[in-house]
């Protein structure tokens, strides 16, 4: 096996706002309970001033049998950059008595310069376990943000305590 190739240090407060939005390389997983609810490495990332990198995951990165276990909620909120998100509930692949609700956002009709992001989801690092590059990753601080916090992120990013007015 090839030695792992080091991460570059990435420094949210400089990535730029309006966001950049661009295909990433990097192998996503999502899992929950150790079972792989969604995994690619066709993604999408949102890089925005103070934020951490928030990932789209394409539909099909969830596996064929899951996917009816994946239903729309009523909840709805509105992005300034992105437009309106539809939100997602999405119910346990071994236990229907569990459905973790409204965790799973969407765009279903991006704005312009965020075309490449319709009906991709994007998952909130929690209550499961998601990884980027096998790395598991910490939710961005607060819970109005979706950012995926890896070991490369150097400095404070937005959402924790004294950081809303950023």
């Amino acid at each position: 096996m090839p030695p792992k190739v080091p991460k570059t240090p990435l420094n949210p407060r400089n990535f730029p706002r309006p966001p950049l939005c661009e295909r990433t390389p990097r192998f996503l997983q999502v899992k929950w309970d150790g079972v792989t609810v969604a995994e690619t490495d066709q993604a999408y990332w949102v890089l925005e001033t103070t934020h951490a990198p928030t990932y789209y995951l394409p539909p099909s990165s969830i596996p064929t049998a899951l996917r009816s276990k994946l239903t729309k909620s009523p909840k709805s909120s509105f992005c300034e950059w992105k437009g309106s998100a539809t939100y997602w509930n999405l119910t346990h692949p071994t236990d229907d008595s569990k459905t973790i609700k409204n965790r799973i956002w969407s765009y279903e009709n991006p704005t312009p310069g965020f075309e490449g992001l319709k009906g991709y989801l994007s998952f909130y690092a929690g209550p499961w376990d998601c990884y980027v590059d096998d790395e598991l990753v910490e939710p961005q601080p607060g819970d109005f943000y979706g950012g995926w916090v890896t070991s490369e992120i150097m400095g404070q990013v937005k959402g924790g305590p004294g950081t809303w007015g950023w």
